[in-house]
């Protein structure tokens, strides 16, 4: 298990989805896919204004209005992301100038597919737990990308959220400890050059998902000396709608505990984004002194656990900030040719 030497926690958060819809109907009656086949309502699509970086600009936003902290104190801005406007260009760097924190802060771009998000977290645990900052920003962001006709399509959504570490006494939500799992398991992967994604088929739910999620929270349970019973709400990488309830059956969690941390039917899987958004929403609603349990996952492969438990200062800056539900609701039902255009499926080069 891993835990900083100096207490630390989430000081503050914020979250942005794009407010586009495209209905799982609606791409069906595209590609002729039979009605079984959806196990989703619609899908968060970014604007054509929009792509990782302003919605990591967002969240970041969001985040630094609910926290009170002067961007001026952030020692990190770390992005995590599989979708960036730039190959080789920073995303952070953009993030950071248009929150107003250069030019004195480290700003990096983070990856390991679906959970670069909480690796770019855990490392600002780290840091602010070194001493080496009082304060880091960790985000996970992406307008995730599918196949014409594959199954991502359905699941593949766009959204973002970040998360401001600090000092315990100042928390919102304390770390308890942290544990990742990883192996190298060719479960999903995207090869240069390649525009979309390749499944692993078989390896994709066991030996990847499954395994690496579960040894993880495990042993993170094991470590902390907890079962699932200590816990008063769970979020998983959501990939599709399916795997996450599996999970906590797996684990022994009750339907009650990981509710409402599950956002996949509503804006479908935001990728480096899907773990912190769910752990967002939990944070919406939560009350002091309630243990939260966030587990990620990545594809080639790896999971990160965390434990959080809340403070009495979960309840500021509530309102008038959005909630992630608000981003939800606010929602707007474009076509499969919008959409397409959106995304740039059509190629015009």
């Amino acid at each position: 298990m891993m835990k900083p030497s100096k207490e630390v926690g989430i000081v503050g958060y914020g979250a942005y989805i794009p407010c586009f819809r495209i209905s799982a109907a609606e791409i069906s009656r595209v590609w002729k896919m039979g009605e079984d086949t959806l196990h989703l309502e619609e899908k968060s699509v970014p604007g054509l204004d929009e792509d990782t970086a302003t919605i990591a600009i967002e969240a970041a936003r969001n985040a630094l209005d609910r926290a009170k902290v002067d961007p001026q104190k952030l020692g990190a801005i770390w992005v995590g992301s599989e979708s960036k406007p730039y190959s080789v260009k920073p995303t952070a760097t953009i993030v950071a100038q248009a929150v107003g924190a250069t030019p004195h802060i480290s700003a990096a771009d983070w990856e390991f597919a679906c959970k670069a998000g909480t690796e770019a977290m855990q490392a600002a645990f780290g840091l602010v737990g070194s001493g080496m900052a009082e304060y880091a920003m960790a985000i996970g962001a992406d307008t995730a990308q599918g196949r014409p006709s594959d199954q991502l399509e359905y699941t593949a959504g766009a959204g973002g959220a970040a998360f401001i570490i600090g000092p315990r006494e100042e928390s919102m939500a304390y770390l308890e400890g942290s544990c990742s799992y990883v192996s190298d398991t060719p479960d999903f992967f995207r090869r240069p050059h390649q525009q979309y994604p390749t499944h692993g088929n078989r390896f994709t739910g066991e030996p990847g998902y499954f395994t690496h999620t579960s040894m993880a929270v495990r042993q993170l349970m094991d470590d902390l000396g907890y079962t699932s019973q200590d816990y008063d709400k769970v979020v998983f990488h959501q990939p599709n709608s399916k795997f996450p309830v599996r999970l906590a059956k797996r684990l022994g969690f009750a339907a009650s505990q990981f509710e409402d941390g599950l956002l996949v039917s509503g804006i479908g899987n935001t990728y480096a984004a899907s773990s912190p958004l769910g752990l967002a929403a939990v944070l919406d609603k939560a009350n002091a002194g309630e243990r939260i349990l966030l587990a990620s996952f990545g594809s080639g492969a790896g999971s990160d656990a965390f434990s959080f438990v809340t403070t009495g200062r979960i309840t500021q800056g509530r309102n008038p900030l959005p909630m992630v539900s608000d981003y939800i609701n606010r929602r707007q039902e474009i076509d499969y040719a919008r959409y397409a255009r959106h995304r740039g499926k059509l190629n015009m080069y």
